[in-house]
């Protein structure tokens, strides 16, 4: 299968149409399929990316270096405090630089008009590992992982149900563009407070796929409503890293009373194939 993208730089799922993301998924299936058949894929031999994490990582960082290796390619890890931008140098003089020695670059930060920055001066791709809006390549595992775990046939993601319970940031906030785009209802459990709303962006550019698909959206204050026949149960933190550690208290406190503290038994009544 060919296809045509629309966007060279990887920063966000909404840049690509449901057609292009379910390439991405059953691309990674395949490549999936030959690593653990420890089958030769070296298809970027040759290569080498610069990685800045300015967030702590572990998964991320780590699957992304593993990644390369299989892939034949090289990757380099650039401490952010012993780089130029640490003084303050401007992000076009750091993104020409990267852009003439390296073949990419994945970038975990805070805002998304970084990564957008670093997009809009560098002409090789760069690949999105996290910012407050979106984490693009975790919705794609995630995408995945429904796909394996539910035996996902012909790209049929619809009569699913997710269950979603904490904060609504960037892992969510990707993953209501995946669920939006291929039919599965999400329930997304947090606390009836404006600051934990999801981002305009998301929830605007969502509305067009989801009237598409026939998918569902919906945010609610109630735990056992968002978690009601839901076919996977997705929990995350309460409070993200790189927010205002002031706030974390109230934050426990908010989520707290959603009932997200006391729903053990519930949990364990979920299904038994839920993720």
């Amino acid at each position: 299968m060919r296809t045509k993208f629309r966007a060279k730089h990887f920063l966000k799922l909404l840049d690509f149409t449901p057609e292009e993301i379910l390439y991405f998924v059953d691309t990674a299936a395949d490549l999936k399929r030959q690593w653990a058949m420890r089958e030769p894929h070296e298809y970027l031999k040759g290569k080498c990316y610069a990685m800045i994490f300015e967030k702590k990582s572990t998964r991320t960082r780590t699957s992304f270096q593993a990644g390369m290796c299989s892939l034949g390619a090289q990757s380099i890890y650039m401490r952010p405090d012993e780089m130029q931008l640490s003084r303050g140098e401007p992000i076009r003089d750091t993104a020409t630089i990267l852009d003439r020695f390296f073949d990419g670059l994945f970038i975990r930060t805070f805002g998304q008009e970084i990564v957008e920055e670093f997009a809009a001066y560098m002409t090789n791709p760069v690949m999105n590992a996290l910012t407050a809006l979106a984490h693009p390549c975790q919705g794609l595992c995630d995408l995945l992982t429904i796909k394996e775990k539910f035996n996902v046939r012909s790209h049929n993601y619809k009569g699913l149900k997710i269950c979603y319970a904490g904060d609504v940031y960037n892992v969510c906030q990707s993953l209501m563009v995946g669920a939006a785009a291929f039919g599965m209802d999400m329930y997304i459990a947090r606390p009836d407070k404006r600051e934990y709303d999801a981002d305009p962006i998301v929830v605007e550019g969502i509305k067009p796929l989801a009237a598409a698909s026939g998918a569902k959206i919906v945010f609610t204050d109630n735990f056992d409503e968002a978690l009601k026949d839901a076919d996977i149960v997705y929990g995350n933190t309460w409070h993200s890293m790189g927010e205002n550690e002031e706030k974390a208290a109230q934050r426990v406190k908010d989520f707290m009373a959603c009932g997200l503290s006391i729903n053990n038994a519930a949990l364990a009544k979920a299904k038994k194939d839920a993720i």
